[in-house]
């Protein structure tokens, strides 16, 4: 039966608590320990049972518990301490982004991303990418930066999961009710919700606005189930990752169209903006972009192209293949024919823009080439993730070195007040001080974990675990009852896991790559392992597979199996529906944390820094974030274990064979005897390698790193950028529009003729030559090129390697548009074989970087033979 009207029916609460209504609606308090504790007092077990919604909380709980909450003065008094902390946080002017230097006026930065992984009540998230884009948002807050969030608000989100009596996966989708979240629906200046418009073939489809307020952040989330729509157009915001690649297509048009639309509708985007792509899903809001400058600015598709780019920034999160959209070009056509030539496009052209070969009109459209050929600044996730990526789409720069392919890495990190547990942060605000806080990225505050009393960190740690056992039995109970279990079962799960045993967790997506169940390689040396009575271990798993990924799902499987059996009912347990809760326990509680990617498929990975904050060793294959931290550690103070040496396999079962066996020799003889060896009655190894893991690790892998590295790098350079091109009427980004299309025309008729060294015999370490190099610039001038010897060693197959760069001068005309160019005093500083070879590059004071694609020359073989003067 359908109403004739809607109204919502918001908690009646006394007067004295209406403070809570605000510290509801404003997610700090999920990384505020002491607004926590507040709705914890009002009911403890109503607060789990919400699942830690307080707005949830405030609506469902009893009428009189409020009334004896609002006559109690302690309670009273911790409100209004809780509320004056917000206010304090709120309206602190003096931030690390002004402290740095910042502008808040003009520099706006638009953050958009598929998922958002917030707090665990509010479900729009499925994995990584999301906690990570929540993190990113919540350290944006604390350090004062000028951002907004961007995403889809979807009425299920992402599955939740259970296990069948067989262990295999099983999904169930859960509506999410708005009212009851911590959400507030953007109103128009007449007082209806707020709506933007986007179009699909033959419809408008409308999205209302909805705002989750982080802290000093607002995130805007678009919803698409709206009665005005048609229902498979409602159906776009119904689930995460779900449905067909059109469906995909839809969100995506959604996400980055729709969302650049509501950014406008709340007034939100003055110049300059600076966008930033948290992975390819958004590509769209860069076509959007040129779009709206074209009309506004009556700018050509080329001239918006350049001002757009100057103010974008992509993160690609995966060097898994799959993690990258791609459509058919049909499907694109069908969708985006008509958005082509709003663009000033042919189809043909706007299909070029997502793929690595444009004149391949078989290939698909790529999210991530989109995006990666449009935005000024381009990076991965993590060193070792930066190298891969740039491998990967080398193709995008025909003729750079793959180590100057201008995609960079910004390593990721983890916002520590959402993960770090009360005693761990009561811990280090006695010995850190409490500016840890405000600043996790300062080394020399780190030092003052050593001189934590070892008592006491092991005392807090043990204490961690503890919970961590006990959250795992209530947890398995739940799951075994919801199962129809018996009542031996739910007796033998309240007394699985030892709280005094080494317990090692295992806590991520469940996918081929990441091979969950490498220690389950030998089912009897692991038994033997876990069951030794004088030294017994532990294995805490918990991890989804995506409902369309069977390997994953029967890796869960195998898991699950296992668990069951005897030998491991008690030290192996598998929790059901891997979220931020049980996340947050097992990072806070386990002693060691495992992870073995198959090298080099792990973009970053931040489970692992999690567990690092909270006193956890990592025990990894050196892949993504791990490959960089143990690169970079001390030897003399070990901070974890590295299964292997960074070794690349040609054959993936060899490899999972060799680093299986190096994960059992780990675990039987070094870690396990670390931690049962004790000392005057304290495992003293293992804390001082519990030391020097957070002292090391901990001032560098945390988001406020992260978003000032992005502030510093990204957002303030595109920031300046953008206004550098739309000064005198968008003359500079006219100009650099016109200049590249003379450069194109121009550049066939670039060489580089004859290069001349002075070498004779060898040379000594330290000693210099002199290059010079006779360049056809065509109708180019030198001041419009960087010519460059390129100098360096040889690999065995003869190539240039640890190679770099020195600029030539323009010394004098040879005729028309023939230069010669010189270098003087090019340094030799390594022994060995070297070779040099000479290059042409584009030069222009507005261009981010000097590689434009197809745009290199560099001097042939032929080019020596001709060493003359003329």
């Amino acid at each position: 039966m359908k109403p004739i009207r809607t109204f919502n029916v918001v908690p009646s609460l006394p007067g004295p608590l209406e403070g809570l209504r605000r510290l509801a609606y404003n997610l700090r308090w999920s990384w505020n320990h002491d607004t926590i504790e507040l709705f914890r007092r009002l009911d403890r077990e109503l607060w789990e049972e919400v699942g830690h919604n307080p707005v949830l909380l405030l609506g469902r709980i009893d009428q009189a518990r409020l009334e004896a909450a609002a006559a109690d003065a302690g309670f009273l008094a911790h409100l209004e301490r809780a509320l004056a902390d917000l206010e304090r946080y709120l309206s602190g002017e003096l931030t690390w982004f002004t402290r740095a230097g910042g502008r808040r006026q003009g520099t706006l930065v638009a953050y958009f991303s598929a998922e958002f992984g917030l707090t665990e009540s509010i479900s729009v998230f499925a994995g990584g990418l999301g906690i990570l884009a929540g993190d990113h948002l919540k350290s944006a807050s604390d350090l004062g930066v000028p951002l907004v969030g961007v995403g889809l608000l979807y009425q299920q989100g992402y599955f939740r999961q259970y296990l069948n009596e067989a262990g295999w996966q099983q999904e169930r989708y859960e509506d999410n009710d708005f009212h009851t979240l911590p959400l507030t629906l953007e109103r128009g200046p007449d007082g209806k919700p707020l709506a933007v418009e986007v179009a699909y073939p033959g419809r408008a489809v409308r999205a209302q606005v909805w705002r989750v307020q982080i802290g000093r952040v607002p995130l805007y989330l678009l919803d698409a189930n709206l009665e005005v729509n048609r229902p498979e157009d409602r159906d776009l915001t119904d689930q995460l990752y779900g449905g067909d690649p059109e469906m995909r297509l839809k969100q995506e048009i959604l996400l980055g169209v729709g969302g650049y639309r509501a950014l406008e509708a709340l007034g939100l985007n003055p110049n300059p903006p600076v966008y930033h792509l948290n992975e390819g899903h958004a590509a769209f809001v860069a076509l959007e972009r040129i779009r709206r400058l074209m009309r506004s600015e009556d700018l050509s598709f080329a001239e918006a192209r350049e001002a757009a780019s100057a103010g974008l920034v992509f993160t690609t999160h995966t060097p898994v293949p799959a993690g990258h959209d791609h459509f058919p070009p049909e499907l694109l056509g069908r969708y985006l024919g008509e958005y082509a030539r709003e663009l000033g496009l042919s189809l043909e052209g706007l299909l070029a823009l997502g793929r690595k070969n444009p004149a391949d009109g078989r290939e698909t459209f790529g999210m991530t080439t989109l995006a990666l050929k449009l935005a000024a600044h381009s990076n991965g996730v993590s060193r070792l993730h930066g190298q891969v990526t740039r491998r990967t789409w080398r193709e995008l720069w025909p003729g750079v070195p793959e180590e100057e392919i201008p995609i960079g890495h910004v390593t990721n990190g983890v916002h520590f007040q959402s993960w770090i547990s009360l005693e761990m942060n009561q811990l280090y605000e006695r010995y850190l001080g409490p500016s840890w806080r405000e600043e996790p990225a300062d080394r020399a505050l780190w030092q003052g974990v050593y001189s934590i009393p070892d008592e006491e960190l092991w005392r807090t740690h043990e204490r961690r675990r503890e919970r961590l056992v006990a959250f795992t039995r209530r947890r398995l109970q739940g799951q075994l009852s919801r199962r129809g279990a018996s009542e031996a079962e739910l007796e033998a799960a309240r007394g699985v896991l030892d709280p005094e045993a080494l317990t090692i967790g295992f806590a991520r997506r469940f996918t081929g790559y990441k091979r969950a169940t490498l220690i389950l390689s030998d089912p009897q040396r692991l038994a033997r392992l876990l069951n030794d009575p004088a030294h017994p271990v532990q294995l805490i798993f918990a991890g989804k597979a995506h409902p369309r990924d069977e390997e994953g799902k029967r890796l869960v499987q195998r898991v699950a199996e296992l668990a069951r059996q005897p030998a491991f009912a008690r030290r192996l347990v598998f929790l059901e529906d891997y979220d931020m809760a049980v996340a947050r326990a097992l990072v806070q509680g386990a002693d060691v944390w495992l992870n073995t990617p198959r090298r080099p498929l792990e973009a970053s990975g931040t489970s692992g820094m999690k567990a690092m904050a909270n006193g956890a060793l990592n025990l990894s294959t050196l892949d993504g974030w791990w490959d960089e931290a143990w690169q970079g550690a001390d030897p003399d103070e070990p901070i974890g274990w590295a299964i292997g040496r960074g070794e690349d396999y040609p054959d993936p079962a060899l490899q999972d064979r060799l680093e299986a066996e190096a994960l059992y020799g780990l675990l039987e003889q070094d870690v396990v005897p670390a931690f049962y060896e004790r000392p005057g009655g304290l495992p003293r190894r293992w804390l001082a390698r519990m030391k020097a893991s957070i002292a090391t690790l901990a001032p560098r892998y945390n988001t406020h790193r992260v978003v000032r590295e992005y502030t510093q790098r990204c957002y303030l350079v595109g920031a300046e950028r953008f206004r550098a091109l739309a000064e005198t009427g968008w003359g500079r980004a006219r100009a650099l529009a016109a200049w590249k299309e003379r450069l194109q025309a121009a550049w066939p008729q670039v060489r580089v003729e004859a290069v001349k060294a002075d070498l004779e015999g060898d040379l000594r370490v330290g000693q210099a030559l002199d290059v010079w190099a006779w360049v056809s610039l065509g109708p180019l001038t030198p001041e419009e090129v960087r010519v460059e010897v390129y100098l360096g060693r040889l690999d065995p197959g003869g190539e240039l390697a640890q190679a770099g760069a020195t600029a030539m001068r323009p010394v004098e005309a040879k005729g028309p548009g023939r230069h010669l160019f010189q270098a003087e005093a090019v340094p030799c500083q390594m022994s060995g074989l070297h070779g040099l070879t000479v290059r042409v590059l584009p030069q222009h004071p507005d261009l981010p970087v000097p590689f434009l694609p197809g745009l290199i020359a560099w001097a042939g073989p032929e080019s020596v033979a001709q060493q003359t003067s003329g």
